[in-house]
């Protein structure tokens, strides 16, 4: 029985022994150790990439030995601490230290991903750090320039914006200019954002979203006009095949024979003028209506009072029938004229009219006043001889 109790109390003590061994084991594993942000990265062929490393000692100050556990064949590693290239570094318990890993690849390098193994030894204790690299080919420059709406249409006085996208589907920034090619007659802007540009930068794999604004400027027939739009960044360009289609647009003037905006009338009477509507737009004027603002008491009636069409560089006649008001004063008035389209916007014009007193009343008048002067004469002689 004493030699059972004797054996259990040695396996006992031997088990504490060995427990208390693993625990020391493990802190010291847990004082150093070795870490970065980012272990894994992606890279292109022939560019170098850097790891900080940060160094950390929980227990001890100690000086820390730097290496590469592993490392491709070809590589080459280079630690550096304050812009100097070391082999080991000096950690406090109370401090970390950053560490700058720089890794460089062979010359001939595939694409493909690389592993590799930082080993950071200190005073009795070690730690690990692996890290990867993906090595990418490089995407070539390539620009593209698209819109949903390649056609607008409108008239020659629209401004034509075509919402356009520009992407740089390569993997470096480019700066880009803008070109247009467009037909006379028209002008073209660019802008970002609301500001006008001519050119911007777009970086690797980005896009940007430019409104390209089309406007005419003096008299453009209707038809259809290309606009072609380049994008030039570098060596790599795009192309942007746009088109404005305008449609015809009348433009009406009213006027009198020769020119002439003026004409007589007579109170309570009815006197024609003639009106003309000449068009020098682009298209037909069709079913264009005729109205007035006269004085008060006045009537103007038209005929016709609506014009079937007036064609592209023609003009057509219409008559209008005034007749001032039965006590309208002799003098001038005015009288404006106005020529409204279906398609269009209506035009107008001042016609002075000249109201004269009626010949009628005239001889009437003439014909009081002699008799007046008759009366008188008779009683002259009647009385004057006696």
């Amino acid at each position: 029985m004493r030699r059972f109790i004797i054996a259990a109390l040695i396996l006992s003590l031997i088990l504490a022994v060995g427990a208390q061994s693993t625990a020391l084991a493990q802190d010291g594993g847990k004082d150093l150790s070795v870490y970065t942000k980012y272990p894994s990265q992606v890279t292109e062929p022939g560019k170098a990439v850097s790891f900080p490393l940060t160094l950390k000692s929980e227990t001890k100050d100690q000086i820390v030995n730097l290496s590469m556990k592993e490392m491709p064949e070809g590589w080459k590693a280079t630690f550096r601490g304050s812009g100097h290239i070391i082999k080991a570094a000096y950690v406090t318990t109370d401090d970390k230290v950053i560490v700058d890993l720089k890794l460089e690849p062979p010359a001939d390098v595939s694409a493909g991903d690389y592993q590799f193994v930082v080993e950071a030894k200190g005073d009795g204790t070690d730690a690990t750090l692996p890290l990867s690299l993906t090595v990418e080919e490089k995407l070539p420059p390539r620009l593209t320039f698209s819109t949903d709406l390649p056609t607008l249409k409108g008239t020659p006085t629209s401004t034509f914006r075509f919402n356009a996208t520009l992407k740089n589907e390569g993997d470096e920034d480019l700066d880009v200019n803008l070109i247009a090619d467009a037909p006379a007659g028209f002008t073209v802007n660019f802008k970002l954002s609301g500001k006008d540009i001519t050119s911007l930068p777009v970086e690797a794999n980005s896009t940007k979203r430019i409104t390209v604004e089309a406007k005419a400027y003096g008299t453009i027939a209707a038809g259809s006009y290309p606009i072609k739009v380049l994008a030039q960044g570098g060596d790599v360009q795009a192309n942007l095949d746009l088109t404005v289609e305008v449609a015809g647009q009348p433009e009406l003037k009213v006027s009198g024979p020769d020119g002439r905006l003026s004409g007589e009338a007579y109170a309570g009477k009815e006197s024609p003028i003639k009106v003309v509507i000449i068009n020098n737009g682009t298209a037909a004027a069709h079913n264009v209506e005729l109205s007035a603002t006269s004085p008060s008491g006045w009537k103007v009636d038209f005929d016709p009072k609506t014009i079937a069409e007036v064609p592209v560089g023609k003009q057509v006649e219409a008559t209008a029938t005034i007749r001032p008001g039965d006590k309208a004063i002799a003098g001038d008035y005015i009288i404006t004229v106005r020529a409204k389209p279906a398609e269009g916007a209506s035009k107008s014009a001042d016609f002075r009219i000249t109201v004269r007193t009626s010949t009628l009343w005239g001889v009437i008048g003439i014909a009081l006043i002699a008799v007046a002067v008759a009366v008188v004469a008779l009683a002259v002689i009647r009385f004057g001889r006696r």
